[in-house]
């Protein structure tokens, strides 16, 4: 920096929260008193008390996680005009380069590509020290049409931006609301300047639709698309483009822009997105070489301009250099539907989860809006930070590949030579960094075990955080205000089901592995509560199993006429009563307190059991199946959809259903359920209730049953639609087999005991 800093860029402020440690604790103590009843009472009992006591046990280590993750709540609030200040002139500020991954042009439109590279580079951050690189794994022409074209409306939108200081930069969004007129807006130079900028915007969102429409750009594949020719989805060679070069280097012009579509072949594993983000690391070293990266998905756009300014606060703080590896940003949605009725919005999750592992060593990382040190990436740890040795650079670059250049600007990077000359244009690196882009570039290197993004995962970016905080390192939480970005949510049941799946199939694959966060609390460098709150997540592929039998104990026990619960005459009923009323309350309050309705409490405490007993379910089975050597676990890319009008259609937060066995056990579990509720209410167990009113099922057993029908409610309305907000009749006919089987088998188990 320019001058000693005097003012601090980041504070991390405590959050007081006795009130929720007070909850948080009696929460604990009601599920210890019930496991202490359980235990008291095992040997009076048959199996459904063993497997409640089991389950029981597993809410209450889940539980201690959870208490443990909120215990110390921090804030870390930044200081973007104390950075400026420091810095004195923009070529003091660090260069960044900013990464957007997309793989699909059919589930990702290039629309919604076009709009987050726009709001990139159009951030309140030096042109001349930014480059934008797209990864397009899907080698589409599509989407590098758009991103020319893009190209050219940036000249145009950039300085559109800075001149009038727009807050939202991305255009989509930009022009689906009414400008707010200010003294400084209402001149005619601002009106007329607004309505031609939303003219070349409305063109250019014209050429990509058509383009879209035809399946090809408004090209014979000559020229500049040449490379596109014959071109397959996984059987491609390296295309990179420079769309956009800032040749001349100007702070107020647009940033560089690049194409990037790795090599792919049919028999050479590619590793999803991590192995696109590692092509985008070493190809961004070669042509710019920034000492920070940001990555971003496709759909995630800026929403405030200083972002850059914000994550350098903390990455540039006084002993950041030594502490912090990365900023991480938190996920907002933009237009989420109404009371959330998926459950993926995240808002309280983030609000008290989130702040909780920041006071801890640090977020996760969750694979977009994060801002990486280069140097981390490479594999350095805290401890070499202050001298970096010929013995660390050749330990550290012996398997870094082949290439002289990537090695030299790799060591570059370690001793803070970050930077490409000036008077060299991006073009001329496009031979280098096509080679380091080949699929073949990796085999022999340390890349996706000991650099770069980590393979082995659907859920790379855990992944990836994990080996970071293990080596000892921090990371930040930036919560700016108003978001730093804001992506879209998935806004139906099969989208959402697919994007839990592959969550628990990741994160359980991690937690299975030699990378588990215990093996690297005891060796390596994790700190034993930051391990904790991994194991918190990393478990969510294991719920479905304890979540699965408890749920299936009520039914088991009305049919059998047997109890898992205390009956109404015994003290002991109290407990799980308190326990059920005091959780709830608590919740509540959570959404209450972040400004959420009851509904979109509901809806959470709904869609958790779905998610759970459903996509969770199947990611569980997934790696079981791989454990077994039976099958390989697949990325499986989420829709994008981009959504400016919300509350226009009627069926908006209507469940949606289609023919993925993903939705067999949760319709399995509703008629099972509404099975037994009948046979409960009709006093049609085996045997007769009227005669073992001590150990026949009583009313616990019927409100469980009951209130997970409620959870499934949509499941229940879904037997009697049609289209896509029905249960297709082969899913139905699936699940009312497997229902009938569990039924007879709790029949004759209850018969033959």
């Amino acid at each position: 920096m320019a001058s000693p800093i005097f003012l601090p860029l980041y504070e991390k402020i405590p959050r007081k929260n006795t009130l929720q440690r007070i909850s948080d604790i009696i929460i604990f103590f009601l599920l210890i008193s019930l496991l202490t009843y359980r235990l008291l009472h095992l040997k009076n009992h048959g199996t459904t008390w063993l497997l409640a006591f089991l389950c029981e046990s597993w809410f209450t280590f889940t539980w201690v996680l959870v208490l443990n993750i909120k215990w110390n709540p921090v804030i870390f609030k930044t200081h973007p005009d104390h950075l400026l200040q420091a810095a004195g002139e923009t070529d003091e500020l660090p260069s960044v380069d900013m990464f957007v991954t997309t793989a699909d042009p059919v589930l990702e439109p290039p629309i919604i590509t076009v709009n987050t590279v726009l709001s990139l580079l159009a951030v309140d951050y030096p042109a001349h020290k930014l480059a934008c690189y797209v990864s397009d794994d899907g080698c589409s022409p599509l989407t590098y049409y758009s991103l020319v074209e893009a190209s050219k409306f940036a000249q145009l939108w950039v300085p559109f931006c800075k001149k009038y200081d727009i807050h939202v930069r991305a255009p989509f969004r930009y022009f689906s609301n009414d400008p707010v007129i200010t003294l400084s807006d209402s001149a005619k130079e601002f009106q007329h300047e607004r309505k031609r900028m939303k003219e070349e915007y409305e063109q250019l969102c014209h050429k990509i639709e058509v383009a879209v429409q035809k399946s090809v750009p408004p090209c014979d594949f000559t020229g500049d698309f040449a490379e596109f020719s014959g071109v397959e989805y996984k059987n491609h060679p390296t295309i990179i483009k420079v769309t956009w070069d800032n040749r001349e280097g100007l702070p107020d012009g647009s940033p560089h822009l690049v194409y990037v579509s790795r090599e792919k072949r049919h028999k050479h594993p590619h590793h999803y997105k991590a192995g696109a983000m590692n092509a985008l690391t070493r190809v961004s070293a070669l042509m710019t070489n920034a000492p920070y990266m940001l990555n971003v998905d496709c759909d995630m756009f800026v929403n405030n301009p200083k972002a850059i300014l914000h994550a350098m606060c903390v990455l540039l703080g006084s002993k950041s250099e030594s502490e912090i590896a990365f900023a991480q940003f938190p996920q907002v949605f933009n237009d989420g539907l109404k009371d959330d009725p998926y459950g993926n919005q995240m808002v309280v999750l983030q609000e008290y989860m989130a702040r909780g592992i920041a006071g801890l060593q640090g977020p996760f990382y969750g694979g977009t809006g994060c801002f990486h040190r280069r140097k981390i990436i490479y594999g350095l740890s805290p401890d070499n930070v202050a001298s970096v040795n010929g013995k660390l650079v050749e330990d550290i670059f012996s398997k870094i590949g082949n290439s002289k250049e990537l090695t030299k600007s790799a060591i570059d990077a370690l001793e803070g030579k970050t930077g490409t000359p000036a008077n060299q244009s991006l073009q001329s690196h496009i031979e280098a960094a096509s080679k380091v882009a080949d699929c073949g570039y990796e085999y022999g290197t340390s890349w996706g075990t000991k650099f770069g993004w980590i393979y082995g995962s659907t859920t790379e970016d855990m992944q990836t955080g994990l080996r970071i905080h293990k080596r000892g390192w921090r990371s930040a939480y930036c919560t700016p205000n108003p978001p730093a970005f804001l992506g879209c949510a998935p806004s139906g049941g099969p989208v959402t089901m697919t994007q839990q799946k592959r969550w628990a199939t990741g994160l359980l694959e991690i937690l299975l592995s030699k990378g588990c966060p215990i093996f690297a609390s005891l060796f390596e460098k994790l700190q034993w509560r930051q391990c904790l709150a991994y194991v918190w997540l990393l478990t969510w592929g294991l719920r479905p199993v304890f979540e699965l039998c408890y749920a299936a104990l009520p039914a088991y026990c009305i049919i059998a006429d047997s109890h898992f619960l205390p009956k109404v005459q015994e003290p002991a009923l109290y407990v799980p009563v308190a326990l059920f009323l005091t959780y709830n309350i608590y919740t509540l309050s959570e959404y209450l307190r972040t400004g959420q309705s009851v509904r979109a409490w509901w809806n959470n405490q709904r869609m958790a059991r779905v998610t759970t007993l459903t996509a969770w379910l199947f990611g569980f089975f997934s790696v079981m199946l791989k454990l077994f050597g039976l099958s390989e676990t697949v990325f499986e890319v989420t829709q994008k959809e981009q959504s400016i009008d919300i509350g226009g259609d009627d069926d908006e937060g209507r469940f949606t259903f289609n023919e993925s066995p993903i939705f067999v056990p949760g319709t399995t579990i509703l008629l099972v359920h509404l099975t037994t509720l009948v046979v409960s209410l009709l006093k049609l167990q085996h045997p007769p209730a009227d005669h073992h009113d001590m150990h026949g099922s009583g009313i616990g057993e019927t409100f469980c049953s009951g209130w997970l029908v409620l959870f499934f409610w949509p499941f229940f309305k879904g037997l009697f639609r049609k289209g896509r907000h029905g249960i297709p009749k082969a899913t139905i006919y699936k699940s009312a087999t497997l229902a009938f089987l569990f039924l007879y088998w709790c029949k004759r188990t209850a018969m033959t005991g």
